[in-house]
């Protein structure tokens, strides 16, 4: 309804200029042709006057022409009527009637310059025309005016001045005008009801294609398209029905079967179709990184993808990738992108310390003051984002900023980021049982101490990096004194508790980054990185003493006590390869066990060389 609203005051306007112009163009026009219509019949009367004048002469009647004259004057448009002579005529006639001089300004100028003057008065009361008309001496006609005055050809003998009332033609164009003007205002109306009439069904056309617009745009395209117009009109509305039919089978619940893969939120926007592109886009970024992960070997690479992805596609600087251990309450730094963890060192021995892996919950620092107690983020603003793998596994993801503005940024993306986890949780959740089951087939059951096998991976893998940057490894091979006599009197169950129990000695005395693996049956091998002799020495000593002094309870009153022997090698110093370090560790076992038992024997070259070690 604006749009005829509009469109009729447009056209009123242009009417209206219209009939303005109009008005204006036939008021100038009028006037001018009043203006020229008294001219001409002031040329007429000045004719007439110097015809009657110059008979009343050749009569000899001169002194009647006052009469002449006034009967002239008398006409209705004529308001007043006078002559005047020129200086020449008045020296030879004398001033006439009525002292036939100049009377003003007008007067004098048209006798010395010969010229038609007029002049045009507007008042109130009227509208008067004074026009002074000059006359000019003759040679030609009967008689000529040079046979009667005293004066050459072209002089000025007098003028006529005249003052004609021209008012009546005013009020006549006014009348004019005014008929013009009631004419163009009732074409005025007469259009603009044809305009009305004859727009309207258009303006509800385009008015209810608006509707129909506007409702697509919210994804509804259950609009009905009417209208009273024919012919091609009729053509696009029907036209307009089928596309939209059409639409609302192929878009109308996309944005909904969309959310399925995709929650709702992740993309706000007033436009369906383009939050429907928007989510296609996503899920096709997802859909490569899903198939990218999937060839990955191991979820460490998996995280290195995630931590790509944080970098490339969200921008963001300054994060950190944690993996959470539930079973141990453990949590592990995976990756940080720079500087320290904003986190407290406590918070890794006890993960329920932080606060997002405790609430399951996003952590947003600007919600509440230390909204983190074991948080050390200083000025920083953070938001850390639990992501739960399994029952036994989580990961967080810990982002920092340094304005409010960023952290907020960061925060509409957390949807986003959520969901590349979740396509990341199976992956990692079957390297993670890859890992587990890879792990098992490398552990002790009994013991939870690697085993051989594993050795065997771990020796092949680090043997070229312990040459290259002269890694050093101390050797010790362990072997429990009598252990079949423990199985053969106290039975099976006794001799794995002495096994187990030697394990758990193991673990406690070696370090972090030392090894304690489970050879076969009562055997042992640990391996020492980079230890000295004299900390070597003293790992074995611990060993062998903590082992001796343990008690074992084997029936009721009776208890027990075993003994160990242990064989020393050292690599690169005893041999060139791990290998053959392990065999000279078990050469110093068997020297052990062949001298007495329970000791400590260093591999020496010369046991190599004697017959009874061999």
């Amino acid at each position: 309804m604006r749009t005829k609203t509009t469109l009729l005051f447009i056209v009123a306007l242009m009417l209206l200029g219209l009939a303005i112009a109009t008005i204006v163009n036939v008021s100038l026009n009028f006037r001018e042709y009043s203006i020229k219509s008294a001219l001409e019949k002031s040329k007429l009367a000045a004719n007439i006057v110097k015809n009657g004048l110059t008979a009343h002469m050749v009569n000899g009647s001169m002194d009647q022409r006052q009469y002449y004259l006034d009967q002239i004057q008398s006409n209705e448009d004529i308001k007043s009527l006078w002559l005047v002579r020129s200086s020449s005529v008045v020296k030879q006639y004398g001033k006439g009637f009525n002292h036939e001089t100049p009377r003003d300004d007008i007067d004098n100028s048209v006798l010395i310059n010969g010229e038609t003057v007029k002049k045009i008065t507007e008042n109130t009361n009227g509208i008067t025309l004074r026009v002074t008309i000059p006359y000019k001496a003759s040679s030609t006609g009967t008689p000529s005016c040079i046979s009667c005055h005293e004066v050459e050809r072209g002089d000025t003998l007098g003028a006529i001045s005249m003052v004609f009332d021209i008012s009546n033609m005013r009020n006549s164009g006014m009348l004019t005008i005014l008929k013009i003007l009631g004419i163009n205002l009732l074409f005025i109306v007469v259009v603009l009801f044809l305009i009305n009439h004859y727009i309207t069904p258009y303006i509800k056309l385009f008015s209810n294609l608006q509707e129909g617009i506007k409702k697509a745009y919210s994804g509804d395209f259950t609009h009905e398209f009417s209208t009273t117009v024919g012919g091609e009109a009729k053509d696009v509305i029907n036209q307009m029905n089928t596309l939209f039919g059409k639409m609302q089978e192929t878009f109308g619940d996309i944005k909904y079967n969309l959310s399925t893969f995709i929650p709702q939120g992740c993309f706000a926007s007033s436009d369906p179709l383009y939050e429907a592109k928007s989510i296609i886009g996503e899920l096709s970024d997802i859909y490569k990184f899903k198939k990218t992960i999937e060839l990955d070997s191991s979820k460490n690479m998996v995280f290195q993808r995630i931590t790509d992805v944080l970098k490339a596609k969200y921008q963001l600087k300054n994060f950190a990738l944690y993996e959470v251990n539930h079973v141990l309450s453990e949590r592990t730094l995976i990756c940080i992108t720079e500087g320290d963890s904003i986190c407290s060192d406590t918070v890794d021995g006890d993960a329920l310390l932080c606060r997002a892996h405790r609430t399951k919950t996003d952590v947003i620092s600007t919600e509440f003051q230390n909204l983190c107690q074991t948080c050390n983020a200083g000025d920083l603003k953070y938001t850390c984002i639990p992501f739960n793998i399994n029952e036994e596994v989580s990961f967080i993801i810990s982002i920092t900023a340094a304005s409010v503005d960023e952290i907020n940024r960061i925060n509409t993306l957390i949807p986003s980021i959520k969901n590349y986890l979740e396509a990341a949780k199976p992956v990692v959740e079957s390297r993670i049982l890859m890992d587990k089951l890879r792990d098992t087939s490398l552990r002790d059951g009994m013991t939870g101490l690697y085993n051989r096998r594993f050795l065997e991976e771990f020796i092949d893998q680090v043997m070229s990096q312990a040459h290259r940057q002269k890694e050093t490894y101390t050797v010790m091979m362990l072997d429990v004194d009598f252990f079949k006599k423990v199985n053969d009197t106290y039975g099976h169950d006794v001799g794995d508790r002495v096994i187990v129990a030697l394990a758990g000695i193991l673990k406690e005395c070696i370090r972090e980054a030392d090894l304690a693996i489970r050879y076969g049956g009562e055997e042992f091998v640990v391996m020492l990185h980079n230890a000295s002799h004299d900390g070597a020495l003293e790992v074995a000593k611990k060993i062998h003493t903590q082992f001796g002094s343990k008690v074992f309870e084997v029936g009721i009153g009776e208890s027990m006590q075993k003994t160990i022997s242990i064989g020393i090698s050292s690599f690169p110093e005893d041999g060139d390869t791990i290998w053959q370090c392990i065999k000279f560790a078990d050469t110093a076992l068997y020297s052990a066990k062949t001298t007495g038992r329970n000791k400590i024997v260093e591999y020496t070259s010369e046991m190599s060389e004697s017959e009874d070690v061999r």
